[in-house]
């Protein structure tokens, strides 16, 4: 009777582990999503000329980091 118990909860071991496996990638996939829409949002401001100057410090740290990686990327390749 144990033996049984322990094969049921080892299956739902291994279930709750593929859930919980899926749902931080739905949650990694949710939070890249969140984060490309702030990009959009932050574009959309700047083209129309809505952003305060915080918000254009901001998404200037973000081009830098951007320019800087890429420049990473570059001379990596360039090895």
């Amino acid at each position: 009777m144990l033996l049984k118990q322990y094969a049921v909860l080892q299956k739902e071991n291994g279930q709750l582990k593929e859930q919980l496996s899926r749902s931080s990638l739905q949650s990694e996939q949710n939070q890249k999503n969140v984060d490309e829409l702030k990009q959009q949002v932050n574009v959309l401001r700047l083209t129309a000329g809505e952003m305060n100057d915080a918000d254009k410090k901001e998404l200037e740290k973000k081009l830098n980091t951007y320019l800087k990686e890429i420049d990473r990327c570059i001379a990596l390749l360039g090895e």
